[in-house]
């Protein structure tokens, strides 16, 4: 069995930034409370990246306006607890079910719209794990199950193979795949044992969230490229925040990154209403911006999807700009470069 690396630790207090620089002692008080309602965690390679890119900074470094709550901001903003069937399980889809197997996380984001509920709970209790998993086997209509939490990969690599193997067991699961910062931000997780673990499926893939490329460390690139050795099918998803990645030459680099350690830039989450998390929120008119304009500078391969999560539990759906218009009998189409040109349907008369 390999062994775990021997790990830096990880800033969990406001005094611990003070030291570290990354914030200022007089700004310590207020900082204190942000604490209090919302968790802190900054691995040690974030904490390095940390200190050399305002980018990544603003993700995991708190700041007083956390503090601040705006009418529209939601406990639960994408409805978690509306479609939870039993405890640790969303069922919003009807053949999919995310599976919260803990609430813990390696980092704590600024932005998280769970930011609430994660902490140092632990992994899900036993009996509540075994009543999610006999959901899903009295459930076949479920084809794919999703791990998340928190953090799936901050569990050991005995427990996921252990639960890697009881969902291969199920016959109608045909893909289990598990969201995770831990490659970028804890990469020293990623372990022989732990690629083995997740080999146990024909069809397990990893969905990576980083959002911007100052988070791809050596270690980083490392550990993805370890997976993608191993055959783990990768997949990325990003959230657009103002102030870290809300400008095309921020996304047109951590895509081309992405897709250069072979991980297919997936979503592009618009910023949920999280609270305490408007000062990271874009318009939907400035990502759909973004978004026409890289469509003229990346081939479709590094471009993912811009999404919104309708809140309330409504589910995700597309909001990437719209390049088709009715124009009387036919069509307006705009191209990459903004141009404008008339399409008529062949089949029509």
């Amino acid at each position: 069995m390999t062994a775990l690396p021997r790990r830096r630790a990880a800033v969990q207090t406001v005094a611990g930034l003070v030291a570290d620089g990354l914030v200022q002692a007089e700004d310590a008080p207020v900082l204190e409370r942000v604490a209090q309602d919302f968790r802190l965690r900054l691995t040690a390679p974030m904490r390095q990246a940390a200190g050399g890119s305002a980018a990544v900074a603003r993700q995991f470094v708190p700041t007083a306006e956390e503090l601040v709550s705006r009418p529209d901001d939601l406990f639960d903003p994408i409805g978690d607890d509306v479609h939870a069937p039993v405890p640790g399980l969303t069922h919003r889809y009807p053949d999919r079910v995310i599976l919260h197997v803990t609430k813990t996380c390696e980092v704590y984001c600024r932005f998280c719209f769970r930011r609430e509920t994660v902490g140092d709970t632990g992994h899900l209790p036993q009996d509540q794990l075994d009543a999610a998993l006999d959901y899903i086997r009295r459930t076949p209509a479920i084809w794919e199950v999703i791990l998340t939490g928190g953090d799936p990969l901050v569990l050991s690599a005995r427990r996921i193979a252990a639960l890697v193997a009881q969902l291969s067991a199920i016959a109608h699961v045909g893909v289990i795949r598990l969201h995770t910062r831990v490659p970028v931000v804890a990469p020293e997780r990623i372990t022989d044992d732990l690629v083995a673990a997740l080999r146990q499926h024909p069809s397990v893939w990893v969905v990576v969230h980083t959002n911007h490329a100052d988070e791809l460390t050596p270690e980083a690139r490392d550990a993805l490229t370890r997976l993608a050795d191993a055959g783990v099918p990768l997949l990325s998803q990003s959230v657009l925040l103002r102030g870290v990645n809300d400008t095309v030459e921020a996304l047109e680099h951590l895509f081309r990154a992405l897709i250069r350690l072979r991980v297919k830039p997936y979503y592009l989450h618009h910023c949920d209403l999280a609270r305490g998390a408007g000062h990271f929120r874009t318009t939907i008119a400035e990502g759909q911006a973004l978004m026409a304009a890289l469509r003229g500078r990346l081939s479709g391969t590094c471009l993912p999807t811009y999404v919104l999560d309708i809140p309330g539990g409504h589910g995700k759906v597309p909001i990437g700009p719209d390049h088709l218009h009715r124009d009387g009998d036919g069509w307006r189409v705009t191209d990459p470069n903004g141009g404008q040109h008339r399409y008529h349907d062949p089949g029509q008369s």
